[in-house]
């Protein structure tokens, strides 16, 4: 990500020659997002600034599925010409219903990879589908170089695990207009949802998606994306459940006004006044006191002593460190190994599940010319609870 937290100059500048040296290919996101600071010169400077890396890709993040082909035609064209011989690529979500159409303009303004997802896993708040992209964009008189065949093999497989599991599967979804106002993206406002019904105030959905519109604005309309639309999200919630409107507010939206998350972050066009009240508070201050006290980096063995436990592998040090505990890891491993699934892509291994299932069947031999195979079923012939065996 380049715009979303001063990236540009805090991370990018060691994190690009770092993936070079593992020989990692890089490319560069710049957010999209609407609001009247986020203008086509701003992604344009931004893909300019970008440049200076020398990445092998250059891609517009619409995570919020807002563009529109009319937004694009300006947009596209102007991020292009400043990304030079730098490819730039497309990457979009259905979650107003456009993106297969942005998608196609792309493709007429001279992009060509844009980010797909294979069905069932795509529509719906992601990407939209591979095979459709792919069909249409071949109607249009391009080449497209992904295997169809195998993609649409895999999303059979993929639609029968889901089928299995009862989960649903991505169809399009109705334009929401909307959405163009509070931006919040469609699985935050799932969670957002789930933690309302917690409290009983799931019914009030939308008086806080109507104050995320102003908490926004406040802030200096942040892009909506990780962490920002989280924390955008909690703010109005609290607004709405306590009715004051920043009666209580979160340390990070402190953080924001103390311009923790970098210039990205709208903390300059904060409102004033507001900015003022959040600095005033004694979290603000403790927060001050913090930022004066020495800071060193953490060593490994200390992030051990932290995080870690005897024993446990680097991956999983790293992994209790990004999620701050263990509670989701236990959670995790709680539910036991990874479910194996079955499919008419594996016909043994269906053919032995079922035979589990039944004492009726002694054995199936399957034959194909000169090879064969014995699958005998030892709960038939032992009356005992045991796997088909293979002989």
């Amino acid at each position: 990500m380049a715009n979303t937290g001063d990236q540009i100059t805090r991370m990018l500048p060691t994190a690009v020659p770092f993936a070079r040296e593992l020989g990692l290919k890089v490319a560069i996101a710049v957010a999209y997002t609407i609001s009247p600071r986020h203008t086509d010169e701003h992604f344009a400077e931004t893909t300019r600034r970008c440049t200076q890396f020398r990445p092998d890709a250059i891609y517009l993040k619409d995570q919020g599925g807002l563009l529109t082909v009319d937004r694009l035609r300006t947009l596209l064209p102007a991020m292009l010409e400043a990304a030079g011989d730098i490819p730039v690529e497309l990457h979009s979500h259905c979650t107003t219903g456009l993106a297969p159409l942005v998608y196609l303009e792309a493709l007429e303004l001279g992009v060509r990879t844009v980010h797909c997802g294979v069905p069932p896993l795509a529509n719906g708040s992601a990407q939209p589908s591979v095979l459709e992209v792919a069909r249409n964009a071949r109607l249009m008189g391009f080449t497209p170089l992904v295997d169809e065949e195998l993609l649409a093999s895999v999303s059979r497989r993929l639609a029968g695990f889901a089928a299995a599991d009862g989960l649903p599967s991505g169809v399009p979804l109705p334009h929401d207009l909307d959405h163009y106002r509070h931006q919040i993206p469609g699985g935050v406002i799932s969670n957002l949802r789930h933690q309302l019904a917690e409290i009983r105030m799931d019914h009030r959905l939308a008086e806080v998606l109507e104050e995320c519109v102003q908490v926004r604005a406040d802030l200096g309309y942040p892009i909506m994306i990780t962490p920002y639309s989280q924390y955008v999200a909690t703010q109005a919630a609290l607004n709405v459940a306590s009715g004051e409107r920043y009666g209580v507010v979160i340390d990070e939206l402190i953080r924001l006004a103390r311009g923790f998350y970098g210039e990205d972050s709208g903390y300059t066009w904060m409102d004033e006044n507001l900015r003022d009240r959040f600095l005033s508070l004694p979290r603000a201050r403790e927060f001050e006191e913090l930022d004066r006290r020495a800071s060193d980096d953490m060593t490994l063995a200390e992030a051990r002593q932290v995080f870690g436990a005897p024993g446990i592998s680097d991956d999983e040090l790293l992994l209790r460190a990004i999620v701050q505990g263990t509670g989701e890891i236990d959670t995790m491993r709680a539910a036991g190994p990874p479910r194996r699934y079955s499919s008419a892509g594996l016909p043994l291994l269906t053919l032995v599940e079922r035979l589990r299932e039944t004492s009726a069947i002694r054995y199936v031999r399957v034959q194909r010319g000169s090879d064969s195979v014995l699958v005998s079923n030892r709960a038939a012939t032992t009356g005992g609870d045991h796997r088909g065996q293979l002989t």
